[in-house]
């Protein structure tokens, strides 16, 4: 008799992604790569962690796990100590637990998120790990999508996480065709014990208001289809994207003069999403920070083309200007 179907869902996915990472590694037959898995003690986490613990060994491949201590509840170092007994009684090793100090900038998740970040890029790099495995589920990808339509930033934003991201593919999301209720099942039938953490239920969050308020309400007006189609727009939205991301690089040796100058004409005759591609590749070359670098600034730019007014020159964050002179479109360090 085979292992429960949750349990077989979750090693299923685990396995693809090391396979994944075996053929990133083939360079070196010899080496036993190294694969951490990032866990908080949640379900999603826990359950990836018993997967790849379970497989890695199959595989010739060494499984670890961190813990990121957030600090932002009293006892939280008691947590991860507990989550590093956990993980070593899987038999991973090596187990690390790492506390941050999680700053203001950006609101509270996106703070805690650049803190954990910044500690599994550190922790990765000094144990010479190949990949890191995060626990996000199709339940995860669903809401963000939903956050990026309410930003209203284009179809990036509606593309979702990415299966693999980070310096040189380190991060891997082997759950995101794995629904919420797989995981929990699957800690449920293996009596691993889990956490939930109470910020995940805080309505303060925005995504804990959007899990706990807003995908049940849509779930009852729409059906309980609502998440997996979500995902499948962030696949698509994804695929689109890259198509788009793919041609601005192509066009953009063909809109410029002889000194490499952007030409109006030339980037008035492309399509719209790939002439704003272009121009926000440009503001980021002449050092205009990706993070702030806006729709609105990328829109403003593009007036400066499709809407010639005689318009000043607009400053951009990074003390980046943009202007017209002479049919060709300048943007550089003011």
């Amino acid at each position: 008799m085979g292992p429960h179907p949750a349990v077989a869902a979750i090693r299923l996915a685990v396995r693809r992604v090391l396979h994944d990472v075996l053929t990133d590694n083939s360079t070196d037959p010899t080496a036993q790569p190294l694969v951490l898995v990032a866990c908080s003690g949640g379900a999603d986490s826990m359950a990836l962690a018993s997967a790849l613990a379970f497989e890695a060994p199959k595989l010739g491949i060494r499984a670890g796990a961190v813990t990121v201590d957030h600090g932002l509840q009293p006892g939280s170092d008691l947590r991860a100590a507990e989550v590093v007994v956990r993980m070593t009684a899987l038999g991973l090793a090596p187990v690390e637990s790492l506390a941050v100090t999680v700053g203001r900038e950006g609101g509270p998740e996106a703070a805690a998120r650049d803190a954990r970040y910044a500690a599994l890029d550190e922790a990765a790099q000094r144990l010479g790990a190949a990949a890191v495995l995060l626990g996000h589920t199709r339940d995860d990808q669903a809401e963000t999508v939903l956050l990026g339509l309410a930003r209203g930033s284009g179809i990036r934003s509606l593309s979702g996480m990415a299966g693999t991201s980070g310096v040189a593919g380190r991060y891997r999301r082997p759950f995101l065709q794995v629904d919420r209720q797989t995981a929990r099942k699957a800690c449920m039938v293996q009596s691993l014990p889990v956490w939930d953490d109470p910020h995940n239920a805080d309505p303060a969050y925005t995504r804990s208001r959007l899990r706990h308020e807003g995908l049940p309400a849509l779930e009852k007006a729409l059906g309980k289809g609502v998440v997996e189609a979500l995902a499948r727009t962030a696949q698509l939205s994804r695929d689109d994207a890259d198509a788009l991301d793919s041609w601005a690089v192509q066009a953009d040796s063909t809109v410029r003069d002889d000194t490499g100058l952007l030409e109006c004409a030339k980037l008035f005759a492309l399509p719209p999403a790939v002439r704003r591609r272009i121009l926000r590749r440009a503001a980021i070359e002449a050092g205009s920070p990706a993070g702030s670098l806006f729709a609105r600034h990328i829109e403003e730019i593009d007036r400066l083309i499709t809407g010639w007014r005689g318009q000043k020159a607009i400053n951009l964050p990074g003390r980046v200007v943009a202007q017209r002179q002479g049919g060709r479109l300048v943007i550089r360090q003011g």
